[in-house]
């Protein structure tokens, strides 16, 4: 799932906060704007056998 907010890649350096827009690029320095939402799941996901154990449950 993609989020439609991206914030500024070089806010750390460039800004004093983070700067989100929904355009591509950054409008205050013109940099790419990046995605902000987080990995939906991680590849170590430690608890994903017990969360697919669930869903399956819930499902019958």
């Amino acid at each position: 799932m993609k989020s439609d907010i991206h914030v500024c890649a070089v806010w750390e350096s460039e800004h004093d906060r983070p700067v989100y827009t929904l355009d591509d690029i950054c409008p205050e320095c013109g940099a790419e704007a990046v995605n902000s939402a987080p990995a939906p799941f991680s590849p170590e996901d430690s608890y994903g056998e017990y969360r697919r154990s669930l869903k399956r449950r819930s499902r019958e």
